[in-house]
């Protein structure tokens, strides 16, 4: 697979290109330190992968992928210091998104689902094969958390997770707030937010999930942020990425 590498930093750069270098089925073509070059790179070189920072000299990532106009986009996997982003990553159809320091397995992890990927692509019956699993496993429906178990010393309380109002994460632990009171889970909050009806519960924060219907009003702060107010008048910060899928799912 073509590969760019995009970072402005040279380190950074290079500890891809030593991670790359033993995977014979990847060749790096380019590297680029800015957005202005990488857009040009990659739309003369027409890359298959691409390893992008999300704050770039000139740009971010977001706008680089917005400027690019390759025949066949390219997969593109973030590397970046901030995970702040990775929602909004994922809406410009990110493969994967890979917070530094990263550990070389989970590096190795991402280029072999990608390589794998590739593999299917290229085979003839993918798309039949493909089709036979979404009729087989599309339509069954997911299952989230009705009680969340936790333990207090010589005793599990369980709490049904549509009372809880709100998520703080502490340390290793998450503070589980609900109208009985603050309990104390041993839980990190991504792992939670998989286990809970995303219907109801938002992560508006990478230190904070609430239950959209505990939300008891938006304040605006400055430079277009955001918190939200709860029910019992805790004010939670919104990370500005996400204020506007918050938004949408408040009807607002």
């Amino acid at each position: 697979m073509k590969t760019i590498i995009v970072d402005d930093e040279i380190f950074a750069r290079k500890r891809i290109l030593n991670l790359l270098k033993d995977i014979p089925e990847i060749e790096v073509v380019a590297e680029c330190n800015n957005g202005s070059s990488a857009i040009e790179t990659i739309n003369n070189l027409q890359p298959e992968l691409l390893f992008l920072d999300i704050n770039i000299r000139d740009m971010d990532g977001f706008q680089l992928l917005e400027n690019i106009s390759p025949d066949k986009k390219p997969v593109v996997i973030f590397v970046t210091a901030h995970d702040d982003f990775a929602l909004k990553a994922f809406e410009f159809d990110a493969f994967d998104y890979l917070v530094k320091p990263f550990k070389e397995d989970r590096f190795h992890r991402t280029v072999k689902k990608v390589l794998t990927q590739q593999q299917r692509l290229s085979t003839p019956n993918f798309e039949a094969e493909l089709r036979r699993l979404v009729e087989t496993f599309g339509n069954r429906p997911t299952h989230y958390l009705q009680k969340l178990a936790i333990k207090q010393g010589n005793k599990t309380s369980l709490i049904a997770t549509n009372t809880i109002k709100y998520i703080i994460a502490s340390g290793v632990y998450a503070e589980i707030f609900t109208p009985e009171g603050k309990y104390l889970h041993r839980d990190s909050l991504s792992n939670l937010e998989t286990q809970l009806d995303p219907e109801h519960f938002f992560r508006v924060h990478r230190s904070s999930i609430v239950n959209l219907e505990a939300v008891k009003e938006i304040v605006h702060s400055d430079f277009s942020e955001i918190d939200v107010r709860m029910e019992d008048n805790r004010l939670i910060s919104v990370s500005k990425p996400l204020k506007k899928e918050l938004m949408a799912k408040l009807g607002i």
